[in-house]
C-alpha cells in the first residue's frame, strides 16, 4: 500500500492538504489544546470557537490584503449556495436603493423592477450554472447574458470574449464572472477593463473558489467575492463569502419581505443573508467550527512561507509554467483545451490526440508513479491537473517530466 508521501493528487476538489495541516487536525479532532474534549465537540457559541473564527478572519485579510470596509463571513451551502445567495443579497440591495429613491408606492416600485437585470459573463460550467439558478429563482427576464464563450468558440468553452462585444447593463444589481473555470481551464488573466470602478458602479461579484490564495486580488473593485474552502484554503464543509460594508446595515439593510413579495420577487433563507450571518460573526446557526479551524491551520502555514499573497502567486505561476511547457513541447501528442490567452494556472486541461497513445494509459501510468486525480471533469472528458497551492515545485516537476516520459514512448516507437 503507498504510503502519503507516495502520492501527488492533482484533484480538483476536494483538493490535497499539507500534511503537518492533518496530522494537526487528527490530534485536534481528540483533544484540542488540552480541553478534554476534540475541537468538533466544543461549542460554535464558546470563546474557543469565536477566536478561531476571529483569527482565520484576520490572518485572511492580512494574506489578501482585505481593506476594513469589508466583512468576512464563513457560510454553508458551498458555490453553489452562493450562485443562489448572490442573486437575493445584491437584488436585495438594488430594491432597497430604488424604495429609497421612490419611497412606498408600489406600482411605481413594481414598474423599477420591470427593468431589474442581473449580469453574467458566461465563460465555463460554473458560471453558466450560476445564471442558470438566477433564471430559476427570479426568471429570465431578470437575467443579461453580457457574455457567452460558446457563441465564439463553436459551441465550446475555452476562450474569454473579447470586452469589446460584452453587452453590459445600464443599471444592473450586479455583474457576475467566475474567475477561474475548473472544467475547462479558463481563467480570467486580471480584473477585467470593463468591469473597473466607476462614479455609478459597476456592482461587481466573483466566483473565486478555485484560485484564490494563488493571486493578488483588487479587492477594492468587487463588491463581494466568494469561495468554497476545498480548492486552496481547507476541506469542504464552509464557504467564505468577503462583502463590501456597504452592502450591509446601517447603510443598506434588505428589503421587508412583505415589500418582496409585493413585488413578486423571492427573498433569502436566512443562512443565505449577508446580513444576518455577518451581524452573528458567522454563528447565526451551526458553523462546523473544525472546517474554519483547518482553513486557519492553512492561512498561517501561508503566512509563514509568504507574509503576502504575491510569494505565493509566483510559485503558481512557476509550477503552471513547468507543466505547460511539457505539454506545449509535444504539440504532436497534447492539446491544451483553452485558449492560450486564458490558461488557467490552477486547472491545467488538456487531451491526448495521438491515435498511438489513449488517455487511459495516460492515466494509468501516472496513477502507477503515484500522479493521481488527474481524470478530467465528467462531463468534458480529458485529462486535468489541478495545481492547487498543496502541489509542491517537486510535484508539479514530477508531472511535467512524466508528460515527456509518456509522450516519448510513440516518439521511440516510430524510429
Amino acid at each position: 500500500m503507498p504510503s502519503r508521501s507516495d502520492i501527488i493528487c492533482f484533484g480538483a476538489g476536494p483538493a490535497a492538504l499539507p500534511t503537518e495541516i492533518i496530522e494537526d487536525a487528527a490530534q485536534a479532532l481528540v483533544n484540542y489544546q488540552d480541553t478534554g474534549l476534540g475541537i468538533a465537540e466544543h461549542s460554535h457559541r464558546s470563546a474557543l470557537a469565536s477566536n478561531i473564527i476571529n483569527e482565520a478572519k484576520a490572518n485572511l485579510a492580512s494574506y489578501l490584503d482585505i481593506p476594513d470596509d469589508y466583512e468576512i463571513i464563513f457560510m454553508h451551502g458551498g458555490g453553489s449556495g452562493q450562485f443562489a445567495a448572490v442573486a437575493y443579497n445584491f437584488v436585495g440591495a438594488w430594491v432597497a436603493r430604488k424604495h429609497k429613491e421612490i419611497g412606498d408606492s408600489v406600482p411605481e416600485l413594481e414598474s423599477a423592477v420591470r427593468n431589474l437585470k442581473m449580469d453574467y459573463i458566461v465563460t465555463g460550467g460554473w458560471s453558466q450554472k450560476a445564471a442558470a439558478e438566477a433564471e430559476r429563482l427570479f426568471g429570465s427576464e431578470h437575467v443579461n447574458i453580457v457574455a457567452d464563450s460558446r457563441k465564439t468558440n463553436g459551441g465550446k468553452y475555452g476562450t474569454i470574449p473579447d470586452e469589446s462585444t460584452w453587452n453590459l447593463s445600464q443599471d444592473a444589481a450586479f455583474v457576475y464572472y467566475c474567475d477561474n473555470e475548473t472544467v475547462e481551464g479558463v481563467e480570467f488573466p486580471g480584473f477585467p477593463k470593463s468591469l473597473e470602478p466607476g462614479a455609478n458602479g459597476p456592482i461587481v461579484v466573483a466566483d473565486m473558489s478555485s484560485n484564490i490564495l494563488s493571486r493578488t486580488i483588487p479587492i477594492k473593485n468587487f463588491s463581494a467575492i466568494f469561495f468554497g474552502a476545498q480548492k486552496n484554503l481547507g476541506v469542504t464543509g464552509v464557504t467564505v463569502a468577503v462583502v463590501k460594508k456597504s452592502f450591509l446595515p446601517p447603510t443598506i439593510s434588505q428589503p421587508p419581505a412583505v415589500l418582496m413579495r409585493q413585488l413578486n420577487l423571492p427573498i433569502p433563507p436566512r443562512i443565505f443573508e449577508y446580513e444576518t450571518i455577518a451581524k452573528n460573526n458567522s454563528l447565526y446557526n451551526t458553523l462546523s467550527i473544525f472546517d474554519v479551524y483547518i482553513a486557519g491551520q492553512v492561512l498561517k502555514r501561508l503566512l509563514q512561507q509568504h507574509p503576502k499573497v504575491q510569494g505565493q502567486q509566483a510559485v503558481a505561476e512557476e509550477k503552471a509554467q513547468l507543466i505547460y511547457r511539457a505539454l506545449d513541447a509535444h504539440p504532436d501528442i497534447y492539446h491544451i483545451i483553452p485558449d492560450k490567452t486564458a490558461r488557467s494556472r490552477m486547472n491545467i486541461c488538456f487531451r491526448i490526440t495521438s491515435s498511438d497513445l489513449t488517455e487511459e494509459a495516460f492515466l494509468q501510468e501516472a496513477a502507477a508513479l503515484g500522479l493521481t486525480g488527474l481524470k478530467g471533469h465528467r462531463s468534458v472528458g480529458g485529462i486535468r491537473a489541478s495545481n492547487y497551492n498543496s502541489i509542491t515545485r517537486e510535484g508539479a516537476e514530477k508531472l511535467a517530466k512524466f508528460i515527456g516520459t509518456f509522450a516519448s514512448q510513440r516518439e521511440t516507437s516510430k524510429q
